[in-house]
């Protein structure tokens, strides 16, 4: 899922200038606010952090059953893409509990628990929907040890069942294939909640390499590609000091390929196409073509339809392409289906609502309006995950500066730290306490 918004790149866009899109008609934000700069401490960031993220979160997200799963796997996975991880996990148990032996349960278990923490933390929604880089600052989550101790059970239990499989025949391509994807739900576990990324990104290449011997046993397989494709965009997009790790020796990567790959599958795959098509939203958000993912977002919501965040990310997707309005009905649509009850969206704050409308509008210069929406979000902050708090701050800061309250604006910027001080929305408050904010 994207998540991610997923992902890479900033593309966010806090309205520091604005410019003529291709078209030259409609303005849109520019100066993205990316994850490849200087932080205040003078540290440069790694540039591997959000590509690496996007191939984690795909791996994850491949752990979905294919297509000729058992009925009761693809209604739980229903419930997870719906972002219902109890009811998924209980399912999923249930079918553990009658096939013991079997490799993918133990995966598909394993992805549910990992999502499920993502999302109690706040982390699938302010993290992937947003693409903020509050993830980075962000202390590691803090599973229970119960839980922490579940998942990796279930890790362990899919590699292993997987190899027991191939040392019976090493060209099985079912366990090839759950081997790989039970490294990469741990290479996830290891980035997102341990963030230990040289664990993760060498699981993540193991992954690669089981899959890759899928590929080479059953070459007309247009699936098994899709690890490969991701793979090599990330690996492609890694600064050459990261692709002399000696775990990517013999990996070059090409970004360009990588897309093209993803692409491939999402038209000629058959049990991999939903996935490819998920990834695809991400890997165009991550390179400014936003135009191109919002069909594949529709595409989603329609089959997903009680998964908020997919439209709070069609929403961010029309504003980045530089279409404000269509952003902001996408948002009365969340609106008006949170006042009529409608599944789902009870998890979903109004607070959450207000901030994202106010950010539209931030961006596209209707400051009145946007203030009164973060001004009702801010209302409620127990009701906010971390990063999202601090950005409500942070634009109420830089609405007052631009509406020449300058003892406002202090007063916002000094609340956006405090209320989440490692998030980059603090991080950025502090440059505005030296001088006003100002767009160019």
């Amino acid at each position: 899922m994207t998540f991610d918004g997923v992902a890479g790149r900033r593309l966010a866009m806090p309205a520091l200038g604005f410019s003529r899109n291709a078209a030259g008609r409609r303005p849109i934000p520019t100066d993205h606010v990316t994850r490849w700069s200087v932080p205040p401490s003078g540290r440069v960031r790694p540039r591997y952090h959000g590509v690496v993220r996007v191939f984690l979160l795909a791996l994850a997200v491949l752990a979905m059953p294919l297509e000729g799963a058992d009925a009761v796997v693809k209604q739980a996975f229903d419930h997870f893409y719906n972002l219902e991880f109890d009811e998924a996990i209980a399912m999923l148990q249930g079918e553990q509990a009658l096939h013991p032996d079997s490799a993918e349960l133990h995966n598909h278990l394993a992805q549910c628990i990992v999502f499920r923490e993502m999302y109690r933390n706040g982390a699938l929604e302010s993290e992937l929907v947003s693409g903020n880089n509050s993830f980075l600052r962000r202390p590691r989550l803090n599973p229970t040890p119960e839980t922490e101790k579940w998942f990796l059970d279930e890790i362990a239990a899919a590699v292993r069942l997987s190899q027991a499989r191939l040392v019976a025949n090493p060209n099985d391509i079912a366990a090839l294939y759950a081997e790989g994807i039970a490294y990469g739900l741990r290479s996830d576990y290891f980035w997102v909640v341990k963030k230990a990324w040289h664990d993760s990104l060498k699981d993540a290449t193991a992954a690669r390499r089981l899959h890759n011997r899928v590929s080479e046993l059953q070459p007309a397989n247009v699936d098994a590609r899709l690890v490969q494709g991701l793979h090599d965009y990330i690996v492609g997009s890694l600064p050459l000091t990261v692709r002399m790790l000696g775990f990517l020796v013999g990996i070059r990567g090409d970004k360009e390929k990588g897309l093209r790959t993803v692409e491939d599958v999402m038209l000629h795959g058959t049990d991999n196409r939903t996935d490819s098509q998920v990834m695809l939203c991400a890997l165009y958000r991550r390179e400014n073509q936003p135009r191109k993912a919002i069909p594949l977002v529709q595409d989603l919501i329609q089959r997903y339809p009680r998964n908020y965040l997919l439209r709070l990310e069609l929403a961010e997707m029309y504003s980045m392409a530089g279409d404000g309005a269509a952003g902001l009905d996408a948002m009365r649509e969340v609106a008006a289906l949170k006042g009529r009850n409608a599944p789902g969206y009870d998890r979903l704050s109004w607070e959450r609502i207000y901030y994202q409308e106010g950010t539209i509008q931030f961006w596209y210069r209707d400051l009145g309006a946007a203030l009164e929406n973060l001004k009702k979000a801010a209302a409620a902050p127990e009701r906010l995950d971390l990063n999202t708090g601090a950005l409500v701050w942070l634009r109420m800061g830089q609405i007052y500066d631009l509406t020449n309250r300058r003892a406002q604006a202090l007063d916002a910027y000094k609340r956006s730290i405090a209320f989440a001080p490692d998030a980059e929305a603090a991080q950025e408050s502090r440059k505005y306490l030296g001088a006003p904010y100002r767009r160019t």
